[in-house]
């Protein structure tokens, strides 16, 4: 080759390490970047002129320089696809821990005090033994006819029924959180999936020709993070380019299109579904030839099976977003359910363990107002009895009656718009009796012979110590109130425990993978500091090369010119 010739040797050395140079700059400036992945520089020898080449000897070849091929991205398909899986599975258990958290707190069960336990059996810590409803009960059969132990007798029955509707409305709210919560991710989902079929079209049309669409695809890479934390995604690149991404099984990205997902809001209840548009199946519409969305409609195209059982060896423990549905439930649970007694009142074998158990908040619902429930109608039980007893004694007896002879109900159901009793003894439909709560004192427990009804006292203390109710059909060890509520806070506690539990080990394993990724797509200053030297002192070493070459033609041309 001709020293001319030599110059582009070294003209192609200064170009390579001048890009190599750039990329290294551009790794260093997007450092801190959020999504970003490093770059490295590929390089490849130029095609060599052959001059000579035969059977018995070397060849003769020349070479033509370094030629800058790409700029790769570094991944490994391998780390990506096991992080985002279990960083949606911590993100899963994440949602489970907190929510039981919020239910401690709402029960008052937290550092910030025992609100709910002292409304029901008063504060242990404190000698006042007349705090609580039990507390109230035990001064009550000291002195039975004393006029201040039945008005606390009273005041504590509607200290207690008011302190359990708020932690029941509380409860109430928290599914409303949560719901907005649900709302809030099946736009976050639409949105991402909107994105990453806008990078899917800008990437095909930008590496149709030579260039690579690095930063974009960094963005991309930085979408299926995020969607992995919200479900259970699996996805696959064609040659092109083209990234088809599946969410639950269900295509979300493909084809150039977008299965968009819809959400479907209870009329009662206002809690939303989330179903797949282009799978429901509608047999109702509107004048305007829109389609009537219904429950029947949506049957096989909601998001998720919330019936299923949760494992992590099918990997159905994955997802913000179905872990919040699953927490917050479906409706408001009652204590009916506990007997498999669905809302509409029918009993449906399995109706707890399949519809209520899974669902933290309907859980604690279910049996928060299953406590309730017996309270009330256990003392209205034990009031009933009394004035029976009473009128056996003497049949035109009116201890513990009203005007209308009807046994005095410390509990009452609340009158509906309809002027009717409200359905069914649940916490937001009881209410203190009004004519107890200006007079306690018609709660004389004086008899007609003017003794004190110490039975129906010890009848009302046994209600409170006799152990012979459940949290639970998958519980068979019996409790008493006090109890109950224990055993309640400590289900709770458990739970709370092991979900954060799992939760902490799933962070564990999310960070492994993490930091694993981070060494391959980090940028490193040191490693980019050293490859700035690296291809620096490249760019001298064929600056030095044209140099010399350059002397070197000069020389000729000197010596020639002579």
């Amino acid at each position: 080759m001709s020293l001319m010739g030599s110059l582009y040797i070294g003209a192609s050395g200064i170009r390579t390490s001048n890009d190599a140079l750039n990329t290294t700059a551009h790794n260093m400036s997007n450092l801190d970047t959020l999504g970003y992945t490093r770059q490295q520089v590929a390089q490849g020898t130029r095609t060599y002129i052959t001059h000579s080449r035969s059977a018995d000897k070397n060849w003769i070849q020349t070479g033509l320089g370094v030629n800058y091929t790409r700029t790769r991205q570094e991944r490994d398909a391998i780390l990506d696809k096991n992080f985002r899986r279990e960083s949606g599975r911590m993100s899963y258990y994440e949602v489970s821990a907190v929510s039981l958290e919020e239910i401690e707190y709402i029960l008052g069960e937290s550092n910030e005090g025992h609100e709910f336990s002292v409304a029901l059996i008063g504060d242990h810590n404190d000698a006042n033994t007349r705090d609580g409803l039990w507390g109230a009960v035990q001064e009550l059969a000291k002195d039975p006819t004393s006029s201040v132990n039945q008005n606390l007798f009273v005041t504590k029955a509607y200290e207690f029924l008011t302190k359990a509707q708020k932690v029941y409305d509380s409860l109430c709210t928290y599914q409303d959180n949560m719901n907005k919560t649900v709302k809030e991710d099946v736009d976050l989902i639409n949105k991402y999936a909107q994105e990453i079929e806008n990078l899917n079209r800008a990437i095909v049309r930008v590496e149709g020709g030579p260039e690579h669409a690095n930063d974009l695809r960094d963005r991309r890479n930085y979408l299926l993070d995020e969607l992995a934390k919200l479900g259970s995604i699996s996805y696959s690149e064609d040659m092109s380019g083209y990234v088809k991404v599946r969410f639950e099984e269900v295509d979300l990205v493909a084809g150039g299109m977008v299965n968009e997902m819809s959400l479907y809001k209870d009329p009662e209840t206002g809690f939303y579904t989330p179903y797949w548009k282009s799978l429901a199946k509608y047999d109702k519409f509107d004048k305007d030839g829109n389609p009537i969305v219904t429950e029947k409609s949506i049957e096989r195209a909601k998001v998720f099976n919330l019936n299923e059982k949760i494992s992590s060896e099918f990997n159905t423990d994955i997802g913000s977003l179905k872990s919040t549905l699953l927490a917050r439930g479906d409706h408001r649970a009652t204590y009916s359910e506990i007997d498999d007694i669905n809302p509409d009142g029918k009993y449906e074998e399995g109706w707890y363990n399949i519809h209520v158990s899974q669902s933290v908040v309907m859980n604690i619902q279910a049996e928060f107002d299953k406590l309730v429930h017996i309270v009330a109608t256990k003392i209205n039980e034990v009031l009933a009895d009394g004035a029976e007893r009473a009128r056996l004694a003497d049949p035109n007896s009116n201890y513990l009656r009203d005007e209308n002879g009807d046994p005095y109900q410390l509990f009452q159901l609340a009158i509906d718009n309809d002027g009717k009793p409200a359905n069914g003894w649940t916490v937001r439909n009881m209410l203190i009796n009004p004519d107890l709560r200006k007079n306690p004192s018609l709660l004389t427990f004086r008899l007609n012979e003017h003794s004190e009804d110490h039975e129906t006292m010890e009848a009302m203390k046994k209600a409170f110590e006799e152990a012979i109710y459940t949290l639970n059909p998958n519980v068979t060890t019996p409790v008493s109130f006090q109890d109950y509520y224990k055993n309640l806070v400590s289900q709770i506690a458990n739970t709370g425990f092991v979900f954060r539990a799992v939760q902490e080990n799933q962070m564990v394993a999310t960070d492994a993978l993490a930091y694993a990724r981070e060494e391959i797509v980090g940028v490193s200053s040191d490693e980019e500091l050293t490859n700035m030297i690296m291809y620096q002192n490249a760019y001298n070493a064929s600056s030095r090369y044209i140099n010399v070459i350059s002397e070197m033609l000069d020389h000729l041309l000197s010596t020639l010119g002579r």
